[in-house]
């Protein structure tokens, strides 16, 4: 199989939407999504993030990428992609001595890429023995301009002879966020469409460009339902034990300190709620904290949750725990929302992290919830696990 190098042109200056690349979209910054596109695609091999930014940099190596850094000169608001993808051409070709054939640059804008579409657009352009391809979405409206005397006029139609969508000529948006290149074309080139281009079509769901916030959150609502089926697809198919850190996942992680010196923290109701649930559905819960607080503990003896406290080693209890019940680790799902929850969260079968967890933590997890820790996050993946073993 053809195996490409994938390049993700990510400046730091935004000025629509400020510091939007690595803006979170349900719990992972912008940019993280575009990067595990590229990363689940099977015919790229190598993925690229060209920057100007510390903080996308760092961001990019947390989620996998490497990251060629961006001079200056060719960061500026009008500086175009076609820049930043010859400069990582350049830099490879000057420090590694070597030059791929395929080239996919992908847009940080378009989070709703998926990998088969990256696939798909690279196999297009070699079936089609074309130099370039794209990744384009139906498109039906009627598109009108304005004259320069104020009127109106048609472009894409004939506004006398209104046709039917059905009975007009098929068109196409491009979509902004896949391009496919054989890159000895595109060095002579110098831009994206050279020679014979082709197309490829996706579904019009996944035809996004964040712009604004108004972007933005339309993206944002697209890729809560996106995740939602994912994230049950991502459970065991027997789900054997729902084991959850505490501070931070049954609350939010602040502590109250009395003028006694005693400690106080918030939790959720539906969190006792969602329990009880998935008590009667006969899955076993456990509360592993390294917390020494006794607030852990008649906290979890108030909503019946066996609790383990006081725990230097987590994936140590966590393991003794699973052995005595008989559960595999592939069968357990995992909450967690920092450091300390790396292990567990990448050992289990499904690793879950709440929206506000640490970035290294939201990196590692299979699943990132909507909910941040003390308002709900406990509810929201029971009801997933409720929701999986119903549709079962």
């Amino acid at each position: 199989m053809v195996k490409a190098l994938a390049v993700i042109p990510a400046r730091g200056g935004s000025k629509g939407l400020p510091r939007k690349n690595v803006r979170l979209l349900c719990g992972k910054p912008l940019i993280a999504w575009a990067i595990m596109a590229a990363q689940g695609a099977h015919t790229v091999s190598r993925v690229i993030v060209s920057t100007d930014d510390a903080e996308i940099a760092q961001v990019s190596r947390e989620y996998g990428a490497e990251v060629i850094m961006r001079p200056s000169e060719i960061s500026g608001d009008n500086t175009s992609s076609e820049s930043a993808l010859m400069h990582v051409l350049e830099t490879l070709k000057s420090n590694e001595g070597i030059q791929p054939e395929i080239l996919v640059f992908l847009q940080c804008t378009s989070p709703l890429t998926a990998s088969t579409d990256i696939d798909e657009t690279v196999q297009t352009m070699i079936e089609n023995n074309a130099d370039s391809s794209f990744a384009v979405a139906p498109f039906h409206s009627f598109l009108w301009m304005r004259t320069a005397d104020d009127y109106a006029a048609a472009v894409n139609h004939d506004a006398t002879s209104r046709k039917m969508r059905q009975d007009c000529e098929p068109q196409y948006i491009e979509t902004g966020s896949v391009y496919v290149m054989k890159t000895g074309g595109f060095l002579q080139s110098g831009h994206r469409f050279f020679e014979k281009t082709c197309m490829h079509v996706i579904p019009k769901e996944r035809c996004l460009e964040i712009d604004d916030m108004a972007d933005f959150s339309l993206a944002e609502s697209r890729m809560t339902n996106r995740l939602h089926q994912q994230a049950i697809h991502a459970f065991p198919r027997t789900v054997g034990a729902l084991v959850l850190d505490f501070d931070g996942v049954f609350t939010d992680n602040r502590v109250y300190v009395m003028q006694d010196g005693l400690e106080a923290v918030a939790c959720h109701r539906g969190d006792g709620m969602g329990i009880s649930l998935l008590r009667q559905k006969g899955i076993p819960v456990l509360v592993i904290s390294s917390e020494v607080n006794p607030v852990v503990e008649v906290r979890c003896e108030k909503i019946g949750v066996p609790c383990l406290s006081s725990v230097s080693d987590k994936l140590a209890s966590l393991r003794q725990w699973l052995e005595v019940q008989g559960i595999s680790l592939e069968n357990t799902i995992y909450v967690g929302n920092d450091m300390n929850d790396l292990a567990c969260i990448r050992a289990v079968g499904c690793g879950v992290a709440v929206a506000d967890a640490h970035s290294s933590v939201r990196a590692a997890a299979d699943i990132v919830l909507s909910r941040v820790g003390g308002d709900g996050a406990v509810r929201e993946i029971i009801d997933m696990i409720v929701e999986r073993s119903e549709a079962l």
